[in-house]
């Protein structure tokens, strides 16, 4: 067996590949199911802070900026450590998916709340001043006028930082989550062949390399027009 052969026995070897490809593909299944959790969850609660800080109530705006720095500090493995055998000594038991996706979830939304605040913030002063003058509501403004023009200012850094965030998916493995790491990492202790990993990296290509193309999509087509 020559250099090329023992290379493609060791990382390509498809018997075991053959073998594994079930638990891939279920480990893609639950990653996927756990990505889309953390987007929706993280979001929804990152704008949902940004709005209420808007409303300019000092005690409250102190509490959403302490949990953001803080969730914005915390590596998003030491979160889910702290979740996932921290909250049993509290009497709660959280399995491996929720412990990950809310962990995950709490740390897309604190960077999401900063990144929809600094697109409200950087609205000129001048809509709030015309909008307001028409008629408009304080919340009105803000739901109608500024907050259109502020997710339109946030989708690169909104796009960038959901992706970097639900990679994070490979986290899961610390706690035992079957996701495709998880599964990959499984089935290389196994067969003592790492080809296992390669279908992974193959399948965290397949899964993330298309949202990549589309959120530069997103991107330019929403872009502001110079």
């Amino acid at each position: 067996m020559n250099r090329w052969d023992k290379f493609l026995d060791t990382f390509f070897n498809a018997k075991v590949m053959a073998k594994y490809l079930p638990d891939i593909l279920s480990g893609v299944v639950l990653t996927i199911e756990l990505a889309l959790a953390i987007i929706v969850t993280g979001l929804l609660a990152g704008l949902f802070l940004a709005l209420v800080r808007s409303l300019g109530i000092r005690p409250l705006n102190w509490l959403i900026i302490f949990v953001v720095d803080l969730f914005r500090s915390l590596p998003p493995l030491v979160v889910i450590v702290l979740v996932y055998f921290g909250l049993p000594s509290a009497g709660l038991a959280p399995s491996a998916f929720v412990s990950t996706w809310l962990s995950l979830a709490f740390v897309l939304m604190a960077f999401a709340e900063e990144i929809f605040w600094a697109g409200i913030t950087a609205t000129a002063k001048g809509q709030w001043e015309a909008s307001r003058s028409t008629g408009l509501s304080f919340v009105q403004t803000l739901l109608y006028v500024i907050l259109p023009q502020a997710l339109r200012l946030t989708i690169a850094p909104l796009t960038n930082r959901t992706i970097a965030i639900t990679k994070g998916t490979a986290l899961g493995t610390v706690v035992a989550l079957h996701e495709i790491l998880g599964m990959a990492s499984s089935a290389v202790s196994n067969s003592y062949n790492p080809s296992p990993l390669m279908m992974g990296a193959a399948a965290y290509l397949v899964l993330f390399l298309p949202v990549v193309v589309a959120a530069r999509w997103v991107e330019t087509k929403f872009a502001w027009k110079r």
